[in-house]
């Protein structure tokens, strides 16, 4: 059951995720920080990115897995 929709994070998540922009260069790195972050904090005994997916509307489990293990960590 999707329980997770962008709009109902609070604006400081936002606000919070805003600082950390400039580490990405993509539109979509962006975007599945945001979703992991959220995973992450959202209520779902499990933390893992099947779950986090499945939680959240509008995200991926290949996304997810893509941002992970293809963002630039080194910097």
């Amino acid at each position: 059951m999707k329980e997770t929709t962008p709009a109902a994070m609070p604006p400081c998540f936002e606000r919070w995720c805003q600082r950390f922009d400039d580490v990405f260069t993509h539109k979509a790195q962006k975007r599945e920080f945001r979703h992991y972050l959220g995973g992450l904090l959202g209520e779902s005994e499990r933390k893992n990115l099947t779950q986090m997916a499945e939680n959240a509307v509008g995200v991926t489990y290949h996304r997810l897995h893509h941002f992970l293990t293809e963002a630039p960590w080194s910097k």
